[in-house]
């Protein structure tokens, strides 16, 4: 069982408390792949330019990711500057250059429109429901990330994609700004009337929530004492969390609370070193341990 994941494979410079990087390797779809490939053989659609080296590649060579949808086109791939302040709460974007991420219309290889399970990174919706369109059967779920930008400038297109959809995932803010309603429990009623029946609410240093129709599940983040680099912590999580269900095979509560942890501890890893430093070197026995450590932290035993 395959998951095909669409989004932005990108170069990022980045300046937080702990020092400065520059053209590391980022975007969505590569945080998201590297994390979800722990789990299930991943599907890889997105468009680099010239600037994508063969060094560059080998970051996805060697782990069950087909790179057949991974386009590279003249010019230069899109790139992103950020900085964030003492707290790493939010990144301050300094400089966005799409270049040839501008003109990227997924074009899904033959042998991806069978995928079982979609993932559609955070684009622009007219793409994302194409993407749906062009599959040879409805997957078993799909899954949407997306941004503020296409909620207020894209929203009739984000909410004729949003039928099409069963898992979203989004910030706090993302979650409000789409349902007008500040109160999380009354925005995923709001969810609900959209299209997606299971919500999830990256909340960064706060952690995560679960809502179902049955269930609202919170999860903390996994403690640290040091934070690198928060950039793509929360494709991570998506990546853990949809890769793992994926593996499951599963939609009900347990496989959903599982998912959940399995993601939080993947974005773990990511925030201990700039860019995909430490995702390029996570072994089954460090996620192993550390989802046993975070279990045994938030389990509440029989009074």
């Amino acid at each position: 069982m395959s998951l095909l994941a669409v989004g932005s494979v990108a170069f990022d410079d980045l300046k937080t408390p702990g020092g400065s990087r520059d053209n590391l390797m980022g975007g969505s779809a590569t945080y998201f792949t590297l994390s979800a490939s722990h789990f299930v053989p991943t599907q890889l659609v997105a468009v680099v330019g010239l600037d994508f080296k063969p060094e560059h590649r080998a970051v996805f060579e060697g782990r069950p990711i087909d790179l057949e949808g991974l386009e590279q086109k003249p010019g230069r791939s899109f790139r992103w500057k950020g900085s964030y302040g003492d707290e790493l709460n939010e990144a301050i974007t300094l400089d966005t250059q799409l270049n040839v991420f501008a003109d990227f219309h997924p074009h899904l290889p033959e042998t991806f429109r069978q995928s079982r399970y979609l993932f559609l990174g955070n684009i622009e919706p007219s793409l994302q429901l194409d993407v749906v369109h062009q599959m040879a059967r409805r997957p078993r779920w799909v899954a949407l990330d997306t941004m503020n930008y296409w909620i207020r400038g894209s929203r009739q297109e984000l909410a004729s994609t949003l039928k099409e959809v069963d898992i979203l995932l989004v910030n706090e803010m993302e979650v409000r700004e789409l349902t007008s309603e500040h109160n999380l429990l009354k925005a995923y009623r709001q969810v609900l009337n959209l299209g997606p029946k299971v919500l999830v609410i990256k909340r960064g240093e706060y952690g995560s929530v679960l809502m179902t129709e049955d269930c609202v599940f919170s999860a903390p983040a996994y403690p640290l004492e040091d934070i690198v680099d928060p950039t793509g912590a929360g494709d991570t999580f998506a990546g853990g969390f949809l890769g793992k269900l994926a593996q499951l095979g599963r939609m009900d509560l347990p496989a959903l609370k599982n998912a959940v942890i399995t993601g939080t501890v993947m974005a773990s890893f990511t925030v201990e070193q700039f860019g995909i430093g430490r995702l390029e070197t996570v072994q089954k026995k460090d996620l192993d341990d550390r989802s046993k450590a975070f279990s045994d932290m938030i389990r509440l035993d029989d009074l």
